[in-house]
């Protein structure tokens, strides 16, 4: 593992049905908005609409450059369903150097 000097996210969504999650993730990475992106079952609990709601949902993880985060939120805004949908990005402090390479070249600049 190393620390980068470049800037690198994983930015975060979920959507409540599998095959659109993936293909929500794959139009991202196509668009080379993301150098990949894992897509996984998990269940929420939230607050919505004045109560608990709890759900099964798809979470998609995109791994990018930082200067494409923007980018890639107003992808996700735009392409999803929900009126309000996740759109979170954690830092990247540290990772493969051979890996953080890859990501880099395989996303757009912009």
């Amino acid at each position: 593992m190393t620390t980068t000097d470049r800037a690198f996210v994983v930015v975060t969504t979920t959507h409540d049905d599998e095959a659109k999650a993936r293909t929500l993730a794959a139009d991202a990475v196509r668009a080379r908005l993301a150098a990949c992106a894992q897509v996984y079952p998990i269940r929420s609990v939230y607050w919505w609409e004045g109560e608990v709601q709890e759900g099964a949902e798809w979470r998609i993880d995109f791994k990018t450059r930082a200067a494409l985060a923007g980018p890639l939120a107003r992808f996700v805004e735009e392409e999803h369903e929900y009126d309000t949908p996740e759109v979170v990005g954690v830092p990247v402090v540290t990772g493969s150097a051979a890996y953080l390479d890859w990501v880099n070249a395989e996303t757009a600049d912009r």
